[in-house]
């Protein structure tokens, strides 16, 4: 009998812990509960119409080829032409890669910046999948503790204390996954400029970019021409299951990535890339941006219902679709918390653990990816079970 060994990485690799609760969570369903799906990140809005319509266009007229590594050249040329009706800003869409989602411009970003061994840094709390795709490619990383002070976001101060030989790059998201928190454009440029003095470089996670409500949005391309600046339609564009995302980065980096995507991807997603070009236009900008309306109705009503049930929200979101609440005056193990939450009232949470371990036992995250009336219920399910 052939002896069966899985690689060192894929056993060290983390699980992604909600996976665990939506499964729970659809055995529940199954049986007939009704359950609120508060754990997944994904907007419960279908694509609009006028990007799916798009999609069936392209491929009534047979463009199911392959496109070129770096995508369609003229999507390459509409992100380009989004960045300067946006932010008035001139970005070279030679600059502009196209990929399998936000998940693959990071692939790409870690394969062209970090040798084995060498590490980037994040924050922590952050999405887990930053970190296991770099361990998955033999990078290390190193998560730093990040609290409300800095608005959970790294800064050039911590940045500069975990900084070693061996960095190479840092990492940060903002609006951010899990506490909704936006990086304020002087803290973000000080940690541009320190980076550079670095002679490393900075990767910013802007995927919820265009979910942001009482602060002005903007691009870290504002910022500096040096960073590299990952992007997506899942989130704001509501494309999740497209699989389409972006990346901008310095010139010097195109031709390495065109090789590597070559080799890793061979090409983006045809009938996404041609859909997605309908997503950037003005038209339908009008449609998602309403949506972006009702997902701030839903944080601003979810938001102080929490807080008065007894959690503490140490920063208002500002962004994306989460809250990010520290529940130990309920429990001192979140992850068991949110599973006795599902199966006794039917709330689906992420447990902090899912994001890291600095207080991870002591906070859960809520995705307000649901309805108004949902939202309302499932606060009510809660407020019976802290109360029971």
């Amino acid at each position: 009998m052939t002896s069966q060994k899985l690689s060192t990485r894929s056993r060290e690799l983390s699980p992604f812990h909600v996976m665990d609760i939506l499964a729970q969570a659809k055995a529940l369903s199954e049986q007939g509960r009704t359950i609120y799906h508060m754990e997944i990140g994904e907007p419960d809005f279908a694509t609009a119409e006028p990007i799916v319509n798009a999609g069936i266009k392209a491929l009534q007229q047979f463009k199911t080829h392959y496109t070129p590594a770096l995508g369609l050249p003229e999507l390459r040329h509409a992100i380009a032409e989004y960045y300067d009706r946006k932010f008035s800003l001139t970005v070279k869409p030679e600059r502009i890669i196209i990929t399998p989602g936000a998940s693959g411009a990071l692939q790409l970003a870690i394969s062209s910046l970090l040798d084995a061994g060498d590490n980037v840094l994040l924050a922590d709390p952050g999405y887990p999948c930053n970190q296991n795709i770099a361990h998955i490619l033999a990078a290390e990383t190193i998560a730093i503790p990040v609290s409300a002070e800095n608005y959970f976001q790294l800064d050039a101060k911590s940045v500069a204390q975990h900084w070693n030989a061996k960095t190479r790059a840092a990492m940060v998201a903002t609006p951010s996954n899990p506490t909704g928190t936006i990086l304020p454009k002087q803290q973000l440029t000080s940690l541009s400029e320190f980076v550079e003095r670095k002679q490393g470089r900075l990767i910013v996670d802007e995927i919820y970019q265009g979910l942001v409500y009482e602060n002005d949005d903007y691009t870290a391309l504002e910022i500096s021409d040096e960073c590299f600046v990952i992007n997506s339609f899942s989130k704001y564009f509501g494309m999740t299951g497209w699989r389409i995302g972006w990346m901008v980065v310095p010139e010097f980096y195109v031709d390495a990535i065109d090789r590597i995507a070559q080799n890793i991807f061979l090409a983006p997603p045809t009938i996404s890339q041609y859909a997605a070009l309908t997503a950037l236009k003005a038209e339908t900008q009008v449609i998602l941006d309403a949506r972006r309306d009702e997902f701030k109705q839903r944080r601003d009503f979810l938001l102080p219902a929490l807080e008065q049930l007894g959690f503490e929200i140490a920063v208002k979101p500002q962004g994306a679709f989460y809250i990010y609440a520290n529940c130990e005056r309920f429990t001192d193990d979140s992850f068991s918390w949110v599973k006795n939450l599902l199966n006794e009232q039917g709330v689906a949470l992420t447990p902090g653990i899912d994001f890291g371990t600095h207080l991870a036992d002591k906070h859960c995250r809520f995705a307000y990816t649901q309805s108004m009336e949902k939202l309302e219920r499932a606060v009510e399910c809660i407020d019976a079970f802290i109360g029971r």
